[in-house]
């Protein structure tokens, strides 16, 4: 049974027992810790920042909704694996390693407990929240030959020690080897910056500079008389039937429009220079954060910019890390996994045909390898596993639709020689014949 009955987060509280004094969850008990615009934050409270929800939920989701297989070294052959293919009682694939992302692109590090069977064998895998765990690493023994160590508090309150064999970790960016480090932690000024900047410009709404104008009379009015006023003043004004009429007040009252100070317009622009400064830190193309402004928002430049993402971060920064710890530590030797991302790097339809139909005439995919790329059931019997070879392509002197493999019959090789021979001597006799004349 699992450490922790309840794998999802709890919000730590000084009255819980499972946040101990020393943890870095303590500080987010009193909102995080604060930034120097004046803003608390930590890896919860900075999901309420719009730009670090987009990015956290774009990585996770798109990893985590990627095929996941794996094949025997050297073969490419697939292979069935009953951990991967169902890792949790509860949580389908997709809802297991989305939480395992997550937990890695805000704390750097994932955490997923291996439960298991009596044969030694993993048979289930357990979220572990990063806040409730600390790495150490203390001297090597027989039974923990790295000396890694795994400090984890369950639902109780219950430190346990737990090793490599019983931890699956996927640490994240860092520099001692031991742990990742925790984006949100190191993009702390910018992300503060930018919840300070949504902060103000609600308080400049919230405290009346969007008035459109303001009443103003020379009289003393009570509440009653104000409210009369002003309700006058927008019946006579309001709605479409009114447009350009001319309002008519009384009481020497008159009306100032109000308009928002350049400053304040300006402030409310700058909130626009933290979107590409938190996308940076996450390594998130704008396009994928619903920032358009100063790009098209369709055509082949967006694709080549998603082709970039998996290229240059996706697949080194994410993936392949994963990819990696899984083979290490879930299969057993001779079998490694492997994200199938073709999905994601295809083109359009078009595109693709042609791809295809290089890939088929040059003999590097079958029918179906094609069919699989595009989720299709294979062909039934060998046609569909056969390998093309272009009869443009074969070898100077062969014949590709021979029977013993491309060899001309020793029957039209015997008479080229022949034929050669009999050129060759005519040459020599014309050449006598020429000096003959000449005498």
């Amino acid at each position: 049974m699992s450490l922790f009955g309840l794998f999802e987060r709890r919000a730590p509280s000084l009255e819980n027992p499972a946040v101990p004094l020393t943890d870095a969850s303590l500080l987010e008990a009193f909102g995080g810790i604060q930034s120097d615009a004046g803003v608390q934050v930590s890896e919860e409270s900075a999901l309420r920042t719009p730009t670090v929800w987009r990015a956290v939920a774009v990585v996770a989701g798109v990893s985590a909704s990627l095929p996941l297989h794996v094949y025997r070294t050297g073969s490419r052959d697939r292979v069935t694996t009953p951990l991967l293919d169902d890792p949790h009682p509860e949580l389908t694939p997709l809802e297991l390693w989305r939480l395992a992302y997550v937990h890695r692109v805000l704390w750097g590090n994932g955490y997923l407990q291996k439960l298991r069977a009596p044969s030694g064998q993993v048979k289930e895998l357990w979220p572990v929240s990063p806040d409730r765990v600390t790495v150490e690493r203390l001297k090597p023994s027989d039974g923990n030959p790295t000396g890694k160590w795994f400090f984890a508090t369950d639902d109780w309150g219950v430190l346990h020690a737990l090793t490599p064999r019983e931890m699956l970790h996927l640490p994240g960016l860092g520099y001692d080897g031991l742990k990742g480090l925790s984006p949100i932690a190191m993009a702390r000024q910018g992300i503060g910056l930018a919840q300070a900047a949504e902060k103000g410009a609600a308080k400049l709404f919230g405290r009346g500079n969007v008035l459109s104008g303001v009443l103003e009379t020379e009289q003393k009015l009570n509440a009653d008389q104000a409210n009369a006023l002003k309700t006058r003043f927008q019946a006579k004004l309001a709605g479409v039937e009114n447009f350009q009429e001319v309002a008519v007040l009384d009481a020497g009252a008159s009306f100032k429009p109000v308009t928002m100070p350049l400053k304040d317009s300006q402030f409310l622009e700058s909130r626009e220079f933290q979107i590409p400064e938190i996308a940076r830190m996450f390594g998130v193309p704008l396009f994928l954060l619903m920032e358009t402004s100063k790009s098209t928002s369709w055509g082949t430049g967006l694709e080549q910019q998603a082709q970039g993402w998996i290229t240059f971060d996706l697949a080194p920064t994410w993936l392949g890390p994963t990819e990696q710890r899984i083979t290490k530590e879930l299969l057993p030797p001779g079998q490694y996994a492997h994200y199938a991302v073709q999905g994601l790097l295809r083109g359009d339809s078009s595109a693709r045909a042609t791809f295809y139909r290089a890939m088929r005439d040059t003999g590097v995919m079958s029918a179906n390898d094609i069919r699989a790329l595009e989720e299709m059931p294979p062909i039934p019997g060998p046609e569909g596993d056969t390998y093309l070879q272009p009869t443009y392509m074969a070898p100077l002197g062969s014949n590709p639709l021979a029977e013993d493999g491309g060899a001309l019959p020793a029957r039209a090789a015997a008479l080229m020689a022949e034929a050669r021979r009999l050129l060759a001597q005519h040459a020599e006799q014309g050449g006598d014949h020429a000096d003959d004349d000449d005498g």
